[in-house]
């Protein structure tokens, strides 16, 4: 089963807890990368990279970051090369992150989606596979091409 690395702030640390052990119930193995404590002075990117990197690390791996929007952790993780990070508000953009851009890192915003919407964004994107469609892999090639570009 893949396995799953998960990041937040404190804006997104209570969503992170519950998710965690939602996956657990789901049966993923599930590494919480921090913040391991509420601290409204903390800063996102001190968890999000890390997520992010780790996911790189482990190709068969998916990443899950949150934070009050989602969106600055969206923008972190997409800093580490070979991360497609995906802002989600619904089941519908999680299904086209992963069929249409092949999204290895699900971003979400804990003042946006409730518990339960965000399990329902959560499994949707986890059982939802790329489409291997030529028109996104031709997209996908021609970001990684620009990705690699010195």
């Amino acid at each position: 089963m893949t396995e799953i690395y998960i990041g937040a702030d404190h804006g997104g640390y209570e969503l992170k807890e519950e998710l965690k052990k939602y996956l657990s119930e789901l049966g993923y193995q599930v590494e919480d990368v921090g913040n391991h404590q509420v601290d409204p002075q903390d800063d996102y990117p001190d968890f999000i990279i890390p997520v992010a990197q780790k996911v790189v690390e482990n190709s068969d791996s998916l990443g899950i970051v949150l934070g009050r929007s989602g969106n600055g952790e969206q923008i972190a993780a997409n800093k580490i090369k070979g991360i497609r990070a995906a802002l989600c508000l619904s089941e519908k953009m999680a299904e086209l992150a992963r069929t249409h851009n092949d999204a290895n890192v699900l971003s979400l915003g804990g003042d946006f989606v409730s518990v339960d919407e965000a399990k329902k964004i959560v499994k949707t994107f986890l059982e939802t596979p790329f489409s291997q469609e030529e028109r996104h892999s031709r997209r996908i090639d021609k970001i990684k091409v620009y990705e690699n570009q010195p």
